[in-house]
């Protein structure tokens, strides 16, 4: 074979090398790409994270009064309306005072009388009196007999225990008469604190009766701090302590969260189908008066809290893998999967701190920007086809 033949086999044969291994090269890769393409992946972001405890909760004003009637009779006028704001002592309501009103005025009289009759038995102790010195003094001298001294002596005594008995009647009934007149002022019915009007269940017109029970005419509360009562379940109260922060939102409220700190756990759950539930309650400002009566919370209790931290998904931990992990406490080890720039990944053990339910904070380990694998995406494609 000639030398400038030999030479031509060759690089053929090189050529055909290189063409494989550049096709060999190629599927590798497109293989790795095509791995990495069925892989969910996250990426480490710095944010704050909080480890909560969730609760429904419902809005009641922190300090109110139901106004009732403290005499019977008929509700003549209703001076205010369902939010209406007043003050202390403002009239609310008036109840017909002609009933009391007489009443007042018979015991006035009764008075008068009695006093009168005091006058006339006091007139007698001191004819009694006159009468014990004039037989005393003839006595004396033996002019008189004994037994006319100890009449005057009886009648003396018994002028005085009449004076002592009208008096304790006297006494009686000037009580009698305050308690009228304090009834008589009961028919106006003023605000025993300063807020709103929230609620009025008595209308004008009608006749109450508090012989047995007072009857509730409307109801006045301080909307300005309100606070928000919530039930929590047996499994979550043992995280829950007095003093922690709390926060909530509204329905309505755009997002806004109200925030607080719980200030009391009861001790004696609510049993409900076998569901036990503890009440938490905490207090909220209200200066704006934007939070009212009978609405609906959804209360996050603060566990833990992160600020600008290192977080990842939860569900890129390796599972088992979360060794000491536990919700609100520092973690200690995991492994997750690290993807670097050329789509490999490699297994990598970070430090973490509080975890809540979807997510973990990175004390070590993981920068900020990097990936982790989160996920399987064709796993999650064939479990929901299944």
């Amino acid at each position: 074979m000639s030398p400038s033949r030999l030479r031509t086999i060759l690089v053929l044969g090189v050529v055909a090398a290189l063409a494989a291994g550049a096709w060999f090269a190629r599927d590798t890769l497109l293989g790795s790409r095509d791995a990495n393409a069925a892989l969910i992946l996250a990426s480490v972001e710095r944010r704050d994270l909080e480890d909560v405890v969730t609760a429904t909760g419902t809005l009641q004003p922190r300090d109110f009064v139901d106004v009732g009637a403290q005499v019977s009779g008929l509700l003549e006028r209703i001076h205010v309306e369902v939010g209406d704001r007043v003050e202390i002592d403002q009239l609310l309501g008036e109840i017909d005072p002609r009933v009391l009103s007489s009443r007042v005025e018979a015991t006035r009289a009764q008075l008068r009388s009695q006093r009168a009759q005091l006058l006339e038995r006091e007139a007698n102790l001191d004819l009694a009196r006159l009468q014990v010195r004039r037989q005393r003094n003839l006595m004396a001298e033996e002019a008189t007999s004994r037994e006319a001294l100890q009449n005057a002596e009886a009648s003396l005594r018994v002028a005085q225990a009449q004076i002592a008995a009208l008096e304790a009647q006297i006494e009686q009934t000037d009580a009698s008469l305050r308690a009228d007149e304090a009834n008589l002022e009961y028919t106006r019915i003023v605000a025993p604190m300063a807020g709103t009007v929230v609620s009025i269940t008595a209308r004008q017109g009608q006749t109450l009766n508090a012989n047995q029970s007072a009857p509730t005419i409307l109801r006045i509360a301080d909307l300005s701090t309100m606070t928000v009562e919530t039930q929590v379940s047996e499994a979550d109260i043992g995280r829950l302590s007095v003093g922690m922060d709390v926060w909530f939102t509204t329905l309505g409220g755009g997002g806004q969260r109200w925030e607080g700190k719980l200030r009391r756990i009861d001790p004696t759950p609510t049993v409900t189908n076998n569901v036990v539930l503890y009440n938490a309650q905490f207090e909220v400002p209200n200066p704006d008066g934007r939070l009212m009566t009978q609405m609906t919370a959804q209360v996050f209790f603060v566990v833990a809290r992160a600020e600008d931290a290192l977080v990842v998904p939860r569900a890129a931990l390796q599972a088992g893998n979360m060794r000491g992990a536990r919700d609100g406490t520092p973690a200690g080890k995991a492994t997750v999967r690290v993807v670097d720039d050329t789509g490999r990944t490699a297994e990598r053990t970070i430090e973490t701190g509080i975890a809540n339910r979807i997510e973990v904070q990175v004390l070590s380990g993981l920068a900020e920007g990097e990936r982790v694998v989160a996920g399987n995406a064709a796993a999650g494609r064939g479990a929901a086809a299944r």
